[in-house]
């Protein structure tokens, strides 16, 4: 029988200088967390997918995002219902009827792979989310790395592969974020990939600060 996991079983958010990681996100649409789940947390999580532990993490990181998403979404001239509290912000989501979990532990095997999404659906969408690494990429898989892509306006994709070691985090970018350019603020539309795995097995997690419908 599998211990249950202490909660939470990451490096403490106040750890993370957050000042830095906004501007990291502004600059690039994601920042890098280094060594957020201990090499035994992350093996742990890994194999028994605490639903207690997820929802732990995803209620203190709402707190550590929402000013970056409030900020996000002043610099958009949009509407930014972000309540202060993730369980208020939990029954928007209800409310929007987005009920159906999008965050979780994933699987891929020898020659699966994660197409290019996002995770935009719905009327209650927060712009941030957490994607981690909790497999060995130098003893458990090869290859399975993880991309984003950017769209700016008139200008190619531009695509960049996150340098996620084991027990890493990063927080990106969902779908949308302003990016401040010559003369005013444009939008520029983001999208995840996970390339094909050549051999073993890739466990990840993908960890979403809203529902879907």
């Amino acid at each position: 029988m599998i211990a249950s996991l202490p909660v939470p079983p990451h490096l403490p958010l106040d750890r993370y200088d957050w000042h830095l990681i906004h501007q990291q996100l502004d600059a690039e649409g994601w920042a890098l967390l280094p060594g957020f789940f201990p090499p035994d947390a992350a093996r742990q999580l890994a194999q028994t997918e605490s639903t207690a532990t997820l929802e732990a993490l995803r209620s203190s990181l709402y707190r550590r995002l929402l000013p970056i998403a409030r900020a996000w979404a002043e610099a958009l001239q949009q509407d930014a219902p972000y309540p202060d509290d993730f369980a208020t912000w939990m029954q928007h989501n209800r409310d929007a009827r987005q009920t159906r979990p999008l965050s979780a532990i994933q699987r891929l095997g020898q020659d699966d792979y994660q197409p290019l999404t996002q995770h935009a659906d719905g009327d209650a969408v927060f712009p941030l989310q957490l994607v981690a690494l909790l497999s060995d990429p130098e003893t458990a898989f090869t290859g399975g790395e993880f991309v984003m892509t950017e769209q700016r306006p008139r200008m190619q994709s531009r695509p960049m592969v996150l340098p996620l070691r084991y027990g890493d985090a990063a927080v990106i970018a969902v779908s949308h974020r302003p990016v401040r350019g010559a003369n005013n603020v444009y939008r520029v539309t983001a999208r995840q990939a996970i390339s094909r795995v050549r051999a073993g097995q890739r466990v990840g997690l993908e960890l979403l600060l809203h529902d879907g419908r």
